[in-house]
């Protein structure tokens, strides 16, 4: 890069993006990379704050930063992911449609060891609804040698993806609402219309809710009837304490399932219960599901509809971020909630 005063660059060709500030009002690009400085353009640099400009002047064996932000998008992203910019040498990397996000990060972290590499995303494992940013990269100077791009390829080529968005399955949903006082109609089912309404938001299809007593054979063989029928995923409503008729866990291993977790670190969803009948998974929700706004479902049912086998090594992991806090304003996913340490 040549460096020259303002006062002397008209006519000049600008090598980089110059951004503008205009606190509480604007900010964004003013002048970009290749624009020719006109006389008139000269006092707004120098309101901006710019007594200098770079000429570009490219050594041999290094690439400007805009060119080396689209390489590492272009390596990094998945099927589900478009790329925007560069705007001010960086490249923004967008959801395509809804779905899980996920993050390589033993790959992103061996990315950003790279020196003068900045690649920043979004936490993995997390429901992406529509259009949406999730990641963006860029190097610190104007140039860089081609060669760390190259090695930065290398990385995503062996563990490509390193951005993706896994679109969810229309899935077929089994709901088993356990509870003498609901079977018996004595209080009303609040239970199956919140889980309905959440499947709703994940496009999964509720082909079926029954209903049992407190009874572990008549559970499982809701269970078994739902299978047969055709759910993907069948969720257990109720019964999931420790308390004498509560007799859902119970239930659930009668019908054949095998469980993977029953309990987890995750306030509020501490009594959630995973299991799978063959690839069908099976799941126990506790009480809070129904009243809480967000929960251990939302943690892990996503993942589900992905096609993904939760393990019980995923669910322990939820515990270092697995406290809701309850703002009275919920703004997740955008929120530390569910957001696992590596």
């Amino acid at each position: 890069m040549k460096l020259l005063p303002v006062k002397e660059a008209e006519g000049m060709v600008l090598g980089h993006d110059m951004t503008q500030i205009i606190p509480g009002k604007y900010k964004g690009t003013a002048f970009k990379k290749g624009h020719v400085i006109k006389k008139e353009d000269i006092p707004i640099l120098l309101n901006m704050g710019k007594e200098h400009i770079y000429i570009m002047e490219i050594k041999e064996g290094y690439i400007h930063e805009n060119e080396a932000a689209i390489r590492m998008a272009k390596a990094a992203a998945g099927q589900g992911i478009e790329l925007f910019g560069p705007s001010e040498g960086k490249i923004t990397l967008i959801s395509r449609h809804s779905g899980l996000l996920k993050i390589n990060y033993e790959a992103l972290m061996e990315i950003n060891d790279v020196e003068e590499i900045s690649f920043a995303t979004l936490h993995t494992n997390q429901f992406i609804q529509g259009e949406a940013k999730v990641a963006g990269t860029r190097i610190i100077p104007l140039t860089t040698k081609e060669s760390k791009i190259k090695h930065i390829e290398d990385i995503c080529k062996t563990n490509y993806p390193i951005v993706d968005v896994k679109p969810l399955k229309k899935l077929n949903i089994g709901i088993v609402t356990t509870g003498n006082e609901v079977f018996y109609k004595r209080i009303k089912d609040k239970f199956g219309p919140v889980i309905q309404q959440k499947f709703k938001e994940l496009d999964c299809n509720i082909i079926k809710q029954l209903y049992a007593r407190d009874d572990a054979e008549m559970i499982a063989k809701s269970i078994t009837q739902l299978i047969e029928e055709g759910a993907d995923m069948i969720t257990v409503t109720g019964g999931m304490s420790v308390d004498p008729d509560d007799v859902t866990p119970t239930g659930i291993r009668k019908s054949g399932a095998q469980i993977i977790s029953y309990g987890a670190p995750i306030l509020p969803g501490s009594m959630f219960l995973l299991s799978y009948i063959n690839e069908v998974p099976v799941l126990g929700l506790p009480g809070c599901v129904m009243y809480n706004k967000r929960t251990i479902f939302d943690l892990i049912v996503p993942r589900l509809a992905a096609g993904e086998k939760v393990i019980r090594k995923d669910i322990i992991k939820l515990g270092h971020g697995g406290l809701c806090i309850e703002c009275e304003k919920c703004s997740f996913p955008n929120c530390g909630f569910g957001k696992c340490a590596i």
